[in-house]
C-alpha cells in the first residue's frame, strides 16, 4: 500500500474580506504561521471569529483576497479544491444514505479510476485502523453517529491526501462520544502521521488534541504555540479568559498592581490563607473532585468577582463567609490594560 505523503503548510499575510471599498468586511485579518510536516494544528476560538473560514481558503473553498497559501511549498491560491490534494471530514458526515460504508469510503477512489484492487486494499486497512471493519456493508443509517463520523473520517484516509482538514467534526456528537472519538482521532494521527489542521469552538477538544494551536479572535491571530504555552503564558487578556475552564481571573485592581496593568491569576493558583485578598462568598460549585468557590473582592474603585478552585479534601467556605486568598507568587500574570497584550513582570518595573 502506497504511503501516505506529508507536506507543511504555510499562511503568509492572509486575509479575507467579502465585499469591496467601504463596506467591505474583513473577517480573516494577516494571519502568518508555519504547520510542520506531520503536526497536528487545532484552530481554535468561539463561534464566528473566521476559523473555518481560514480552514475553507486552505480547502479552496473560499478565495483568498489577500496573502498566498502554500501546501508543501507550492502556493495553492489558484488550483481547484481537486488539485490541492487535501480531505476533508466535515461536522455533518455528508454520507450518501443509499450507499454503504464500503462504497461511501470507495467512491472518491472509483471515480479517479483507481483499479478495484487497490480500493479494496485502501478502504479494508482505513476500516481496520477506524475499528468499522464488520460495519462496510451496512448503510450510514445503521450506525450510530460515533460510527458514521468514522466513515467520513475512513473516506478520506482512503485518498492518501498531503494534509488532512477537520471542521468541527465532534460537534454533532454527545459528550462522551466527542472524548471517545478524540482518542480516535489522536491514534488516528500516531498511526498515520499525516499533517492535520482541526477547527474546533471547545477549547478542551483543543487542549487534548492539539501538538500545537492557534487561538483566533476577531479574524486575528492571538497566540500560535503548545497547548502548555498557550495555557501557561498566555499572549493576551483573551486568551487568558478562552483558554481555561473556568476561565483567568482578571483583575484590574489587584493590590500590587501598576497603573494601567490588568492582573491574571487562574483559579488553582489562588491559596486559602490566613490575610491575603478579602472575598465575601457568593456561590460554591461542586464539581466532583474539586469545587469552585466564587467570591465578591471589594475594594476603593469598586468590587470585581474572583473564582478560586479547591481540590478534594480541603475546607470548603460557606456561602455568606469571607475567606482571605493569596496567589503563588510565580503564577501571577500581567497585562497591559490598552492593549490585552502580556507584559512580562520584569518590564513591569519601567512602567
Amino acid at each position: 500500500m502506497t504511503e501516505i505523503s506529508m507536506a507543511s503548510i504555510t499562511f503568509k499575510n492572509v486575509v479575507k474580506r467579502y465585499g469591496k471599498g467601504k463596506g467591505a468586511n474583513q473577517v480573516i485579518n494577516a494571519i502568518n504561521a508555519e504547520i510542520r510536516d506531520g503536526e497536528f494544528v487545532v484552530i481554535v476560538g468561539p463561534s464566528g471569529c473566521g476559523k473555518s473560514t481560514l480552514l475553507r481558503m486552505l480547502a479552496g473553498l473560499e478565495e483568498v483576497t489577500e496573502g498566498e497559501i502554500s501546501i508543501g511549498g507550492r502556493v495553492v491560491n489558484d488550483l481547484e479544491p481537486s488539485e490541492r490534494d487535501i480531505a476533508m471530514v466535515f461536522q455533518n458526515y455528508a454520507l450518501y444514505p443509499h450507499m454503504s460504508v464500503f462504497e461511501n469510503m470507495a467512491y472518491g477512489l472509483k471515480i479517479a479510476k483507481v483499479p478495484a484492487e487497490e480500493i479494496k486494499a485502501r478502504v479494508d486497512k482505513a476500516a481496520k485502523i477506524l475499528e468499522i471493519g464488520p460495519f462496510l456493508q451496512r448503510k450510514p443509517r445503521e450506525l450510530s453517529g460515533g460510527q458514521r463520523q468514522r466513515v467520513a473520517m475512513g473516506r478520506a484516509i482512503v485518498r492518501h491526501p498531503q494534509v488532512f482538514l477537520f471542521d468541527e467534526p465532534l460537534s454533532n456528537l454527545d459528550a462522551k462520544l466527542r472524548a471517545q472519538t478524540r482518542i480516535e482521532i489522536q491514534k488516528l494521527h500516531r498511526e498515520l502521521g499525516i499533517t492535520s489542521l482541526f477547527v474546533t469552538h471547545d477549547q478542551v477538544e483543543a487542549m487534548t488534541l492539539a501538538e500545537r494551536m492557534i487561538v483566533i479572535n476577531l479574524g486575528a491571530m492571538e497566540q500560535f504555540g503548545t497547548p502548555e504555552e498557550v495555557y501557561s503564558r498566555p499572549a493576551t487578556t483573551f486568551v487568558a479568559s478562552f483558554i481555561g475552564s473556568p476561565p483567568m481571573n482578571l483583575l484590574k485592581n489587584a493590590p500590587d498592581a501598576l497603573s494601567g496593568i490588568i492582573t491574571g491569576v487562574r483559579p488553582e493558583h489562588l491559596e486559602i490563607t490566613e490575610t491575603g485578598w478579602s472575598l465575601h462568598v457568593e456561590t460554591v460549585e461542586m464539581l466532583g473532585a474539586e469545587r469552585l468557590v466564587y467570591g465578591r473582592w471589594t475594594h476603593g474603585s469598586g468590587d470585581e468577582m474572583v473564582i478560586v478552585r479547591i481540590e478534594e479534601g480541603h475546607p470548603v467556605p460557606t456561602v455568606g463567609s469571607t475567606i482571605c486568598v493569596t496567589p503563588r507568587a510565580n503564577k501571577i500574570h500581567y497585562f497591559d490594560a490598552s492593549t490585552g497584550k502580556r507584559v512580562e513582570a520584569n518590564s513591569r518595573a519601567g512602567q
